[in-house]
């Protein structure tokens, strides 16, 4: 499985996931990319353990067409979110893409969630490692 992380701002998000994945034993057939946003999110994600990154909208353009599994924060869907980080056309790269996307609910760029109030990140997250993890099980 092609696994693409897309984070912005510090990039801690998309490095919990990175580190929770690489904790969980995920095997090298299973290569992660991480696209930041900015410098810093990249960085993070890169010392978190993925095995490629890139920074900016063509990357996430282009890593979205060959991703098998779209992770990282709601706002990656929502064009000008993460305090404008997201362009218009990354939050269609993403919708479009035909990858199974993990979004983790955050209630902030003014989009609320019903349900998420009671769950810390660190849960949230651990619940989206679990979904990947599920993901790169062989089906047989």
């Amino acid at each position: 499985m092609n696994i693409l992380i897309i984070d912005g701002q510090s990039g801690r998000m998309g490095a919990q996931l990175i580190e929770g994945l690489r904790k969980a034993g995920l095997g090298p057939e299973n290569g992660i990319t991480a696209i930041g946003t900015n410098a810093l999110a990249t960085g993070a994600m890169l010392k978190a353990g993925a095995d490629q990154a890139a920074t900016g909208e063509n990357p996430v353009l282009v890593q979205c067409r060959k991703a098998d599994i779209i992770a990282g924060p709601i706002g990656i869907v929502l064009a000008d979110a993460l305090l404008g980080e997201i362009t218009p056309k990354m939050a269609a790269a993403v919708g479009q893409s035909d990858a199974r996307r993990i979004l983790l609910p955050v209630n902030q760029c003014r989009t609320s969630i019903p349900g998420t109030a009671n769950k810390t990140r660190a849960q949230l997250t651990e619940e989206a490692v679990q979904m990947i993890l599920q993901l790169c099980k062989p089906q047989g």
